[in-house]
């Protein structure tokens, strides 16, 4: 696999926010995000002014617009955070206060929050981290696991029903599964393994089914790890199916090409650059959440940006 670099142009857009994450783009132009030191949901209007949308109790981590228009969002229970000596902030594990996790709704009208899921298959979620809907309505989404007095959970896949009827473990004992998206005809699923830096792909067979690839050892296809240090987050997938990461300590957005043949960097000024999310009338805006030092970048992007199955 061929590791490029490149170089991209980033505009900021607001400053000041406690670890943003989950950026979601919005018909009226703004990107709805979710602050997770801060707990809160949030809206940036173009000109980069924060309104708070709604205070959310653990910690709001991904977010996407669900069939009938209300936000879903992962909340991980809660984090821990520290100072770093340049003023960051850096997640260290789950809070003292950890609450469990969670999918929860919210109404972007009035700021309602529902909880919608707390366990999946009999098991208590651990620390819910990403999602995304497919055409048909339901989501996928991971659960990254969580460190606690020295044990590690394992993650896992889930997909379920935005309506709070169903939900099901796809697949279990993964390290770290982070970001999850779809290809443009949403027959493969993506998720990005933080501490492996793997890049999974999935075939999917049905609503909520992934196929097995190989024995019960290779579910799937993978690409990566990424040479070095690298920590993979959060992922969009663009309209020619690359399939782009957000990328920890080396921080920026790891572009993976679809068909395994190589990467390319893209550096932000963040070691933790956690989240991009498409939108604008051709799709080639790129927003991205440089979390560490709480700012919101903008970015015309090379080619456009894959649309979400469901916008508001």
């Amino acid at each position: 696999m061929e590791h490029r670099t490149g170089t991209l142009a980033l505009d900021l857009v607001c400053d000041g926010l406690g670890f943003p994450e989950g950026p979601v783009w919005m018909r009226d132009g703004s990107i709805v995000l979710v602050e997770i030191r801060s707990k809160r949901i949030s809206r940036i209007a173009p000109d980069g002014t924060r309104t708070t949308v709604a205070e959310v109790d653990g910690g709001p981590n991904g977010a996407a617009i669900g069939p009938d228009g209300a936000l879903y969002v992962c909340n991980n229970g809660g984090m821990a955070f520290v100072d770093a000596p340049d003023g960051g902030s850096i997640p260290v594990g789950s809070a003292a206060d950890y609450t469990g996790g969670s999918i929860q709704r919210v109404d972007l009208a009035t700021g309602a929050v529902a909880t919608l899921y707390t366990h999946s298959d009999g098991r208590a979620l651990s620390s819910p981290n990403d999602i995304v809907f497919d055409a048909h309505g339901g989501m996928w989404f991971t659960d990254m696991g969580r460190t606690a007095n020295h044990a590690h959970d394992v993650g896992a896949i889930h997909y379920a029903l935005p309506d709070g009827s169903a939900i099901r473990t796809v697949r279990d004992g993964m390290h770290s599964p982070n970001g999850i998206g779809l290809s443009p005809d949403q027959r493969r699923l993506y998720v990005a393994e933080t501490i492996t830096s793997r890049l999974w792909a999935h075939d999917v067979v049905a609503p909520g089914q992934i196929g097995a690839a190989g024995t019960i050892w290779t579910p799937g296809q993978v690409m990566g790890p990424l040479p070095g240090y690298q920590l993979l987050d959060s992922l969009a997938v663009d309209a020619q199916g690359d399939i782009c990461v957000a990328t920890l300590i080396n921080g920026g957005i790891t572009i993976f090409a679809a068909d395994g043949s190589g990467t390319t960097h893209l550096p932000v000024p963040d070691l933790a650059t956690t989240n991009i999310c498409f939108g604008g009338d051709t799709m080639c805006d790129a927003w991205i959440t440089a979390s560490s030092t709480g700012r919101l970048y903008k970015a015309r992007w090379p080619r456009p940006g894959l649309p979400m199955s469901f916008t508001a």
